[in-house]
């Protein structure tokens, strides 16, 4: 009887970009944020191309737009991800352990802070807040899972 398989292997490319500020806190901060930043605007420059392609036509002002949505895209990503990996690392030099409880306590702090900010330049109700952290505690924390299965 025949017999067939296949085999290989999937590597995710690592990239470790070395800014020294001589405070670890910030060092991981603006690692998370340029690290993360950069993929929000590598996702919008795709949902843009793809929507140039769609349309069949690129004018000046959709390569403004675009470039416009790459920015806010990036600092808005690059920003939580830089709060929350400064707010992990901060529960993990204030508990003085590393583990997953670091990841849901900095989820949350994220989520909260993050609410917060979007609520109040949004007027959106105070719930949101509430709602924000637990979404950013347990999103977190599946993630903090995941890492500790591979």
């Amino acid at each position: 009887m025949p017999h067939s398989s296949f085999s290989g292997s999937l590597s995710t490319p690592k990239v470790d970009v070395a800014i020294d500020t001589g405070n670890a806190f910030f060092n991981h901060t603006i690692d998370g944020f340029l690290k993360i930043g950069a993929v929000g605007a590598t996702r919008a420059a795709a949902e843009e191309a793809y929507d140039a392609a769609k349309r069949g036509s690129v004018s000046r002002h959709n390569l403004e737009h675009s470039l416009k949505k790459m920015c806010k895209e990036g600092a808005y990503w690059g920003t939580v991800a830089g709060v929350y990996v400064g707010m992990e690392y901060a529960v993990e030099r204030a508990r003085g352990t590393r583990d997953w409880k670091n990841a849901t306590i900095g989820g949350a702090l994220t989520g909260a802070i993050t609410g917060a900010l979007i609520s109040a330049a949004g007027h959106n109700n105070k719930d949101k807040v509430v709602v924000d952290a637990i979404t950013g505690a347990a999103i977190a924390t599946a993630a903090e899972f995941l890492n500790y299965l591979t």
